[in-house]
């Protein structure tokens, strides 16, 4: 009997060992990276490339390494049952055989190595994936009618399955990915916010970031050259709408620099100057675009600017380039420009804001998680919010932040005073 039990005892240790890479190959090819898998292939590693081809069908090979580690696993129990149950008759030598192989199956071929192959997904993944696809070779066939038997049995329930990508968790991903690590402090706010932004472009319209009308620097094209050009180098901008007879009646875009060289074939005489000759056309887009096509556009026409209009073709703001790119990196200052105008922060932990601030540029200043899909300003915001325009001093609770109304004018919330976060304290 205990030449039986040494003779079998590295047959078992053998498929207790196969046993265990069947399970680190589950566990490390589910848990790999397949965004470092598609850079290391493209750096022509072999490995990576092997593990891209088993993920791209991961049914087949879970299937696969399933079927194998259960073939495994059974045929060592019906082994060292065989032994101990010749040793010990009775049902007491198949409690010895289930209660000895539960132990060395738990412990050596399934916690030990898929703690190792969560630790090192993706080495693991690429040592392993020759041996797994050798496997899924071999087991293909029978897998594939496993699948249709699950295929089918599914179906009885109404439930279909589907292999089609979905971008939009693909992006969510991405999103929860990048929120993760900067939890855990792997991600820099800054990093965080640029990453953010790119996967947001598609979601925004320009509508969102685009200057208000009512902010728009506009010049009367019918004006005397030498006003015009006044106004011209009193503006912030270098690209200054011009209309004619109405605001909404947009007939050009006059850029500085084309007024300079303008200027400078005049001899410095501004009365010549014949405007009309260097104004540009003017762009104009729905307010339905959104910042993906329109970042796309700007670079295909090598245009930086664009009016926004509504459905009727009314004026509604500009939008530049500079304005998207800003979605990305944050706000891009210049000698002119101001961190974020509109917002004063105090003292004592709050800030004043103006009712025209974005919610959007606001998060970005305070590091704040205000929602952002509701409405495009912090009025707009708290408008939402109250589902009222509140009067000058009313004071609201929401998003975790106390708002109180310091202006109106008209139906126009013009002044806010916002905490910090309440629950800052309790953190």
């Amino acid at each position: 009997m205990l030449t039986a039990i040494l003779g079998l005892a590295p047959i078992v240790i053998a498929l207790l060992a196969i046993s265990a890479l069947f399970s680190a190959a589950e566990t490390s090819l589910t848990a790999a990276s397949r965004a470092r898998m598609h850079q290391l292939e493209r750096e022509g590693d072999r490995p990576a490339k092997r593990v891209n081809k088993l993920l791209s069908d991961q049914e087949t090979m879970i299937g696969a390494v399933l079927l194998g580690n259960n073939l495994v696993n059974i045929l060592a129990s019906a082994l060292a049952t065989q032994v101990l149950t010749a040793a010990i008759p009775g049902p007491w030598g198949v409690a010895a055989a289930t209660a000895t192989m539960t132990v060395l199956v738990l412990v050596f071929a399934e916690v030990l190595p898929k703690t190792l192959a969560i630790l090192k997904s993706d080495d693991v993944a690429r040592f392993l994936s020759g041996p797994t696809l050798v496997v899924v070779r071999l087991f293909g066939p029978i897998i594939y009618a496993i699948q249709w038997i699950v295929r089918r049995t599914l179906r009885l329930f109404g439930v279909k399955l589907t292999m089609e990508v979905d971008v939009l968790a693909a992006h969510e991903e991405i999103r929860g990915a990048v929120e993760y690590h900067h939890s855990e402090g792997g991600v820099e706010s800054g990093d965080r916010r640029m990453l953010g932004g790119v996967l947001d472009l598609s979601d925004m319209d320009v509508s969102e970031i685009m200057v208000h009308r009512k902010s728009i620097t506009l010049i009367d094209a019918d004006l005397p050259a030498r006003e015009l050009v006044a106004e011209a180098l009193e503006a912030q901008h270098t690209r200054i709408p011009l209309y004619r007879d109405n605001a909404d009646n947009i007939v050009g875009v006059l850029h500085a620099r084309d007024l300079l060289q303008a200027l400078a074939a005049a001899n410095g005489d501004i009365d010549a100057i014949d405007v009309a000759t260097i104004q540009r056309e003017p762009w104009f887009i729905p307010d339905t675009t959104n910042l993906k096509d329109q970042l796309n556009a700007f670079l295909k026409r090598r245009s930086h600017f664009a009016l926004v209009v509504d459905e009727y073709g009314a004026l509604q703001g500009l939008v530049t380039l500079e304005d998207i790119l800003e979605e990305i990196v944050g706000e891009i200052e210049d000698e002119h420009d101001t961190s974020v105008e509109g917002l004063r922060p105090q003292p004592d932990g709050s800030v004043h804001v103006d009712g025209h601030v974005t919610v959007r540029d606001l998060n970005r200043a305070m590091d704040w998680r205000l929602p952002e899909g509701d409405a495009v300003t912090i009025a707009g915001l708290v408008i939402h919010e109250a589902q009222t325009i509140p009067e000058p001093g009313q004071i609201f609770i929401f998003h975790h932040h106390r708002f109180q109304v310091l202006r109106r004018q008209r139906n126009q919330i013009t002044g806010l005073r916002i905490s910090g976060r309440l629950d800052e304290g309790a953190r």
